[in-house]
């Protein structure tokens, strides 16, 4: 398997750093492979793929298979995960859309930094399941409901955020088969239809418009791309971004949260702008917690505090992929920078571009 450089980023973070930061997340992984939200917390798939991309961006390639392998252990035969797990046991059993479906995204990331075709073939079974437990949350026009109960029943409203974030694993899953050898057509109709609702019908989504999130997140889902996305992002800038402190986590409270400020660099590194991005990732070292390189979740600027008073992983993951963003140092960079089929200069078409395949 290759082996690539760490990612850094001069006068911000060094490799050795990054390589600090990477402990935590294995000092915080179980020996089923899971990679719970602090040691001894509950485990999330999404939040747990985002641990196990940051893994791979590092060279930590074995842990990295460990983290998706258990995916497909712990995966219910309709193609979803329960919302929490903890030390193996079910926590909360609601279903959620955006978690089924992130396992595309980190699949293809490790398959572009490993160029590990056995991995990609033992994983899309699992791919294959939790999107199509995604599409059967689909409505007639193709926004996607949030999640289904445990008795099976859809939510009622489909949200901004995680549609845009199931864009950019449909993408990622459709691009995953192609390679493979088993084109998934449909998927890539699904992506363009749900680009179009994200960036051209806001309105059929519910109000979280507070919320960070749903202010970035069409850009760094690959929904939206070019003059438009920078538009968007130059729109609320002064709403979310604090200077030399981070981005707010929602508009209207003092508190900014490193998972945030590194999700809005990897969308400004999709647009090229890596010297904004560079200085966001600059603006929340004061997170970092010196001792072992872990990452606290946020901090509330009036009181002057951290909140939560936890260190997630997923914060420490979202940091070290900012970085690979930023410079590019992994093929895993471009699953976030060039999302494959993810729109150029409009997407009211949604116009496909194609991303360069890892070579077999």
């Amino acid at each position: 398997m290759s082996a690539h450089p760490l990612p850094e980023l001069p006068g911000v973070l060094g490799a050795g750093e990054l390589a600090r930061s990477a402990e935590y997340l294995l000092a915080a992984q179980e020996p089923s492979g899971a990679i719970p939200w602090f040691p001894g917390g509950h485990v999330d798939v999404w939040d747990h793929v985002e641990c196990a991309m940051a893994l791979s961006a590092v060279g930590h390639y074995e842990a990295a298979a460990r983290a998706y392998d258990w995916l497909a252990t712990v995966q219910y035969p309709d193609g979803s995960w329960p919302a929490k797990l903890r030390q193996g046991a079910v926590a909360n059993p609601l279903r959620e859309a955006n978690h089924a479906a992130y396992p595309a995204v980190g699949v293809w990331h490790h398959l572009l930094v490993t160029g590990d075709d056995a991995f990609a073939e033992r994983l899309w079974p699992t791919v294959r399941a939790g999107i199509g437990f995604v599409l059967e949350l689909r409505t007639e026009r193709g926004e996607v409901r949030w999640a289904r109960d445990a008795d099976g029943t859809p939510g009622d409203h489909a949200l901004l955020t995680v549609c845009a974030s199931i864009h950019h694993s449909l993408r990622c899953a459709a691009a995953l088969a192609e390679y493979l050898g088993r084109p998934q057509p449909d998927w890539e109709l699904a992506a363009a239809r749900l680009a179009h609702l994200v960036c051209d019908h806001e309105a059929v989504f519910a109000d979280r418009s507070r919320y960070s999130m749903d202010w970035y997140y069409p850009v760094l889902g690959g929904a939206m791309r070019g003059e438009r996305a920078a538009a968007r992002l130059a729109e609320r800038w002064d709403t979310f971004v604090v200077p030399d402190l981070g981005v707010r986590c929602v508009s209207d409270q003092p508190w900014v949260t490193g998972a945030e400020t590194s999700e809005l660099v990897l969308a400004l590194a999709a647009l090229g702008e890596h010297d904004r991005g560079a200085e966001l990732l600059a603006s929340i070292q004061h997170l970092r917690d010196p001792d072992d390189g872990a990452y606290w979740t946020g901090y509330q600027f009036v009181q002057d505090v951290r909140w939560p008073v936890e260190r997630s992983t997923w914060t420490t993951a979202a940091v070290i992929l900012a970085v690979d963003a930023l410079c590019g140092a992994t093929p895993g960079a471009r699953a976030f920078t060039a999302v494959p089929g993810a729109a150029e200069q409009s997407t009211a078409d949604c116009c496909d571009r194609p991303v360069a395949l890892p070579v077999r």
